[in-house]
Formats: C-alpha cells, sequence, structure tokens
C-alpha cells in the first residue's frame, strides 16, 4: 500500500501541505482533488520520486511497477504503435535479449526467453496495444502512423495509451480526460474500473471521478484528507461537516 506519514512539503516557499497521514490500499482507486496549486501534481512527484518531503515519511511496496501520464509530446519517428508498446518496459528487454538470442545461436536462452515472453503475455501485446489506441479514438490504420504526424493533443492519447500499456501496480493520471471525445472519455472510464491495480487520478470532471473513484484524497488549506466514497459521496460528507463546523462556531459567538 502507499503510507504517507505526518508528511509536510514544500514548493519552494510555499507550504503545500503539512503532517498528512493517510494511506492507500491496493486496488483502490482514489480522485485527487483540490484547488489549482493546492499540491495535487507535487503529491504525484514526491511519489515518483521527483522532489522529496521536508518532513514525515512516504512508502511503497519495493516491487511495484508505477506507470504514470507522461505530460510532455515527443516528436517520434516510429509509429505510434511501437511508441504505445514502449510503455511495457519487461516487454521490450524481453523483445531484446531474444532478438539477440537468436541472432548469436544460443537455443537454450531463445528457448527461455520465449517461455518468458509467453508468461508476461508478449505474444498479445501488438493487439493489446492496438486496442489501446482504437479504445482512445484513433481509426484503424493510425497505429502504423508516425507519431510525430499527430497534433500535440492527439500525441497525448498516446502518452495516455503508453501509460495503460504497461502492467503496472500503480498508476498515476493527471487530467487523462484532456483532449478526449466523449466516446474515448467512457472507454476510459471502463478501462480504469477494471485496472487491478492501485489509481491515483488527478482530475476537474466530476462525472468522470463519480464513475472511477472509489476514494477521494483532498487537499485544502493545507491539509489533506481522505474520504471513502466518489466525488458526489465526498461532496456531501464535506458540506455536512462545513456545516457542522459553522453551526458550532456560530454557537460559540452566541455565548461569547
Amino acid at each position: 500500500m502507499l503510507r504517507f506519514d505526518q508528511l509536510s512539503l514544500r514548493r519552494g516557499s510555499k507550504l503545500l501541505f503539512s503532517d498528512a497521514s493517510f494511506s492507500i490500499h491496493p486496488g483502490q482507486r482514489a480522485g485527487v482533488t483540490g484547488a489549482n496549486g493546492s499540491g495535487k501534481s507535487s503529491l504525484f512527484a514526491l511519489i515518483l520520486d521527483q522532489v522529496h518531503a521536508d518532513s514525515g515519511t512516504f512508502s511503497l511496496p519495493r516491487d511495484w511497477t508505477i506507470s504514470h501520464l507522461a505530460q510532455e509530446t515527443p516528436s517520434d519517428p516510429r509509429a505510434a504503435i511501437e511508441y504505445v508498446l514502449d510503455g511495457d518496459a519487461e516487454l521490450r528487454e524481453v523483445e531484446l535479449l531474444l532478438a539477440e538470442a537468436q541472432h548469436t545461436g544460443q537455443g537454450t536462452k531463445t528457448a527461455e526467453l520465449h517461455s518468458r515472453l509467453d508468461s508476461i503475455d508478449g505474444y498479445s501485446a501488438r493487439s493489446r496495444a492496438a486496442r489501446l489506441i482504437h479504445g482512445l479514438g484513433f481509426r484503424p490504420g493510425e497505429e502504423a502512423l508516425p507519431v510525430a504526424q499527430f497534433s500535440g493533443g492527439w500525441r497525448m492519447r498516446l502518452n495516455l495509451a503508453r501509460a495503460l500499456m504497461c502492467r503496472s501496480d500503480l498508476l498515476l493520471l493527471d487530467e487523462p480526460t484532456n483532449h478526449l471525445d466523449l466516446d474515448a472519455v467512457i472507454w476510459l472510464e471502463e478501462w480504469l474500473k477494471s485496472y487491478a491495480g492501485t489509481l491515483l487520478l488527478i482530475s476537474h470532471d466530476r462525472d468522470f471521478l463519480d464513475a472511477v473513484a472509489s476514494h477521494i484524497v483532498h487537499i485544502e488549506q493545507q491539509r489533506v484528507a481522505l474520504y471513502t466514497g466518489n466525488y458526489s459521496a465526498f461532496e456531501l460528507i464535506r458540506a455536512e461537516r462545513l456545516a457542522s463546523q459553522q453551526a458550532a462556531f456560530a454557537k460559540q459567538q452566541r455565548e461569547v
């Protein structure tokens, strides 16, 4: 699981949040919400070991594979499907080792690598990549076109397909519905609901969060709180909590 214990994080001189303690368990799908600049993307950067906490600790299983949606849109001359297949790093490693073993005539090594390729569903990887590409709105045949031929928005869809291609334990998605049409959003909802790993999702799309999230991690006033349920359930609980706080404050003022 992901464990955050009394975690404090700054960006420059700005305190994003402090004393955050919560856990995300395997298989949970948590939407990460809060105002712009509250620290949502910085939380992802912390998980990816791109920034470090100012105090407190964060931990996750060492053997977990993490996949995330890259925000850069490279101009790659290779076919879109090859770019997406790169998302499965182990597949690419086995393919490379297999090619070397075959080239040097290592029969036993070749057989072992074929067995390993089969164990990671390597023989169906290309069809899996094609399904991801088509599910995100590309037309049949476009998977063979160079990445560089697509616009920035369509390259972001390829980045998303590449992130989904990874057989990950933890998936981090920052605004994945940007650049998607309704059909692609609906397809992505269904894919994520069947995802077996742990999901952390930043999105301003309430309907999308309602469809996908099982929990909400909300950052507000430099505090982090974990709620059970989708975004609508979170809003209801938060509204009730705010009303209770306001009533308590009003009562206190009357007694002064």
